[in-house]
């Protein structure tokens, strides 16, 4: 497997500043916002998709420099009830599937969506319990009449683009879990699969090893990142896991992203690594930085330091002792 980098932690640099950057820390690969919540500080959407000559410009800029793009992201909501956001998200959904294949790109990450609780909804409603039953019946209806019809054209888009469709397991959404992911799956298209996150499953109690071989054995993971999570029992019990305080509350959070290796211990992570090679998954591990108490160079640096100790990257050998 190759280790690569969520580049949007360097939006500030120019896209040459960033491919330098991250060639010069020894990764393999990039991971490119192109809309939606990531940005697009270094892809030019709509230029790219207009010429041939930008694309060719922009894809020997990664060349040369020996990478690779693991994914274009543009986590959005496209089946929001505010319908201007929701446009907004399709449209980069859709650009950036096309742009994806134009460009060679395999896999297009994003998030699968939450509408509200009717057609007259102002805002996104997360069911997350079934009982009134009332949350139930909300969750039946955001399914059946808005989810799978919206994922049943684009993964056909998807296909038709020789384009993976990354949906990351991410809390506010309707895919969040290995079944909820696997269940969209079987509703539309193979093309639909998972860019699997371990710090959101962490926290939901879900192991993401598990997690790994349940999705793995359907050829379901279509890309990883690498973010840790670190969860702090003392708050949990007062707080509980779904704690709203703000990512910043630090101190009193039940739980906060971390840099790779400072929520859970490098063996977990040398556990993780194992199971997706064991698994068939042979693409990108990428980086992600959100942690809340470190700087972004510090947290970039531990984490691919980290991730080296541990990653399998050449193909294995054959069994010469049995």
């Amino acid at each position: 497997m190759k280790l690569g980098v969520f580049t949007v932690l360097f939006a500030e640099k120019s896209l040459d500043e960033m491919l330098d950057h991250v060639k010069a820390s020894g990764l393999d690969a990039v991971e490119i916002g192109t809309g939606g919540y990531p940005g697009n500080a270094h892809c030019d959407l709509d230029g790219l998709l207009e010429s041939e000559e930008k694309r060719k410009e922009f894809k020997e800029k990664v060349d040369a420099r020996g990478l690779t793009i693991s994914a274009f992201s543009c986590h959005g909501n496209p089946i929001s009830p505010d319908k201007a956001f929701a446009q907004e998200s399709h449209e980069a959904l859709v650009k950036t599937i096309k742009l994806a294949s134009l460009l060679d790109v395999p896999v297009v990450n994003t998030f699968s969506g939450t509408p509200g609780d009717s057609e007259d909804a102002k805002y996104p409603n997360w069911p997350v319990t079934p009982w009134p039953n009332e949350y139930g019946d909300i969750l039946k209806w955001q399914w059946e009449e808005k989810l799978i019809p919206y994922w049943k054209e684009q993964g056909e888009l998807a296909k038709q683009h020789g384009v993976k469709i990354g949906l990351e397991l991410h809390a506010g959404f309707l895919v969040h879990t290995p079944y909820t992911m696997l269940k969209l799956r079987e509703a539309t298209n193979d093309a639909i699969g998972a860019n699997l996150d371990p710090s959101h499953l962490w926290w939901q109690g879900i192991d993401p090893v598990a997690a790994i071989k349940i999705l793995g054995k359907e050829d379901a993971i279509h890309h990883f990142h690498a973010k840790d999570t670190y969860i702090d029992q003392d708050n949990v019990n007062m707080y509980g896991l779904t704690d709203m305080q703000p990512y910043s509350e630090v101190k009193t959070r039940a739980w906060s992203f971390r840099s790779v290796g400072y929520g859970h211990s490098i063996q977990e992570w040398s556990n993780i690594v194992s199971a997706l090679r064991t698994f068939g998954y042979d693409h990108v591990i990428s980086i992600e930085h959100e942690d809340p108490i470190m700087s972004i160079d510090e947290g970039f640096s531990r984490a691919v330091k980290n991730l080296k100790s541990v990653n399998i990257a050449e193909a294995p050998a054959d069994m010469w002792w049995a």
